[in-house]
């Protein structure tokens, strides 16, 4: 081997060993104990929260399946020695459940299905005509309604109600859909505007209309956020307080949250009455998220992704 082979280069032509050890250098993995910690905390912060709602919800059940006599000990952590159903009843005849729930089911039922079909219809022409005026500004006027809670138009509410004959259930029906329909529109516009066009456009070569191509193929891609914005009509709906109260002249056709206050005076030594009626009112909306948790999930998660 050649004497200029084994000469090392000179020294100004040598890089810097400062400039080759960090090109060399790899990042690290974080160590597995640490992501176990972090995994751990979070995962006991979850549990406080939980525990926030939880206990509760688990003292309303115990306190309304105990008898009167142990329901005054107040004890509220204490489960029930024997348990009885004497508060389940009691709450059922004094709130006339049976006439009260059916009021209270028929109001929510009609508000979702109206909410659902006046909102998707609204959405899918403001959508696809975004570039025309008309329906860019009613989807902003509408954006704007949701500023007005019903509160602030209460009184002017109320009087126009009893004046075109609305001061029923009817009436709760109709604001209750015109008052949801702000927030249905925005999520359903910005999941419609997601959906591909070209499906519309092969629609339509095919001879489809426009009112065949919304029901038989836009309209069943929106089932996602259909059931969540069906949810969160049921909750406002079903939960709702201020409005039947105002708008309702009828105290027999009153809905549950409204019929709960008018009781509360009776309620106020009977505990178990009390949270025996307060289960029985808030039992069918838990129910219905439970069942369409998955699909409420699943909307908003398609929602904000497109």
């Amino acid at each position: 081997m050649s004497a200029t082979m084994m000469t090392p280069p000179p020294e100004d032509l040598r890089e810097p060993a400062s400039s080759v050890r960090p090109t060399q250098r790899t990042a690290s993995p974080r160590p597995r104990a640490s992501r176990t910690t972090r995994a751990w905390v979070r995962t006991l912060v979850l549990g406080v929260c939980s525990l926030a709602v939880l206990l509760p919800f688990l003292v309303g059940i115990s306190m309304a399946f105990k008898t009167t006599d142990q329901a005054v000990e107040g004890q509220a952590f204490d489960l029930p020695r024997p348990w009885s159903l004497e508060g389940f009843r009691e709450a059922w005849e004094l709130t006339n459940f049976p006439t009260v729930f059916t009021v209270s089911l028929t109001i929510t039922v009609i508000s979702v299905i109206g909410s659902v079909l006046l909102s998707a219809m609204a959405s899918y022409a403001i959508a696809r005509h975004w570039h025309r005026p008309f329906f860019r500004f009613s989807c902003y006027y509408l954006l704007a309604a949701m500023f007005l809670p019903f509160p602030v138009l209460a009184l002017s509410q109320v009087k126009l109600s009893g004046y075109v004959g609305l001061a029923n259930p009817a009436g709760v029906i109709l604001l209750h859909i015109m008052f949801q329909l702000s927030f249905n529109v925005m999520l359903f516009t910005a999941f419609i505007r997601g959906l591909p066009e070209e499906l519309e456009e092969s629609a339509r070569v095919d001879g489809a209309s426009t009112g065949r191509i919304f029901w038989t193929l836009i309209f069943p891609l929106m089932g996602p956020m259909t059931a969540t914005v069906a949810i969160f009509t049921l909750l406002a709906s079903w939960n709702d307080f201020m409005m039947p109260s105002m708008i309702i002249a009828n105290p027999d056709m009153q809905t549950l949250p409204v019929v709960q206050k008018i009781f509360q005076e009776q309620f106020s030594n009977s505990y178990n009455i009390a949270f025996a009626s307060y289960l029985l009112a808030i039992g069918p909306s838990v129910i219905a998220y439970v069942v369409c948790q998955r699909w409420v999930m699943s909307g908003l998660t398609q929602g904000a992704l497109k």
